[in-house]
């Protein structure tokens, strides 16, 4: 006669926590690392090109105004007016743009830093320039109202090294993660019943004395 199912959970419970600690502790680091490194391999490296323009206050306007107009230029940058000609010079879509480019500007220097993301070393650089000569052309087209000029201060080189994290690091991060859950599994497993779990037997306390006892004290 086969064990019913609610027996066999119940053995296999019984296995669970009959394991020793460190078993579980070494099974979430591995399983961990074994994700974290297959991760990393099959995600594709990327490449991160950075491009930087500044503006730069005309005769009529202050520096304060050009902080505050690389602001504005900040957001800009990615928007569909500027893009769309920066699609023409990077020979990419501007969906892809959109998705690779990113803006980023300083409260106390009147820069913007434009960079690019592309499993591609070359065509990182590539989309980060080209958004940075469309925004200088977008800025010089309302120079005249704005009284600031944006002008490309850096270039961006072809980077060295990926930007994306190796096989290695996501490993060990894996590993990581797996051990701290490993750890929390570990605490709120349920406890096995030992002797310290046992009823301890109340202390037996004594009777009141009779009378004939107290007397025969005396």
């Amino acid at each position: 006669m086969t064990d019913s199912p609610t027996r066999q959970r119940r053995l296999s419970l019984a296995r669970v926590r009959a394991l020793p600690s460190w078993s579980v502790l070494a099974a979430g680091t591995l399983v961990g690392g074994l994700l974290g490194g297959a991760y990393g391999l099959l995600t594709p490296t990327t490449y991160t090109a950075t491009s930087y323009v500044v503006a730069v206050p005309t005769s009529k306007s202050t520096p304060d105004a050009a902080r505050g107009f690389a602001q504005a230029y900040g957001r800009v940058a990615t928007q569909l007016a500027v893009l769309g000609d920066a699609q023409v010079w990077a020979g990419v879509p501007v969906r892809t743009l959109q998705d690779s480019v990113r803006a980023a500007t300083s409260p106390d220097a009147p820069m913007v830093a434009l960079s690019a993301t592309s499993s591609q070393p070359g065509r990182a650089v590539d989309m980060a320039n080209a958004v940075s000569r469309a925004l200088t052309q977008h800025a010089e087209h309302t120079r005249g109202s704005t009284q600031v000029r944006l002008v490309q201060f850096s270039r961006a080189v072809r980077p060295s090294e990926p930007t994306s994290a190796s096989p290695g690091v996501t490993a060990l991060v894996g590993a990581s993660a797996g051990g701290l859950l490993g750890g929390l599994a570990l605490l709120a497993r349920p406890r096995r019943a030992g002797r310290d779990d046992e009823a301890v037997p109340a202390a037996s306390v004594p009777g009141p004395a009779t009378a004939a006892d107290a007397h025969g004290q005396r």
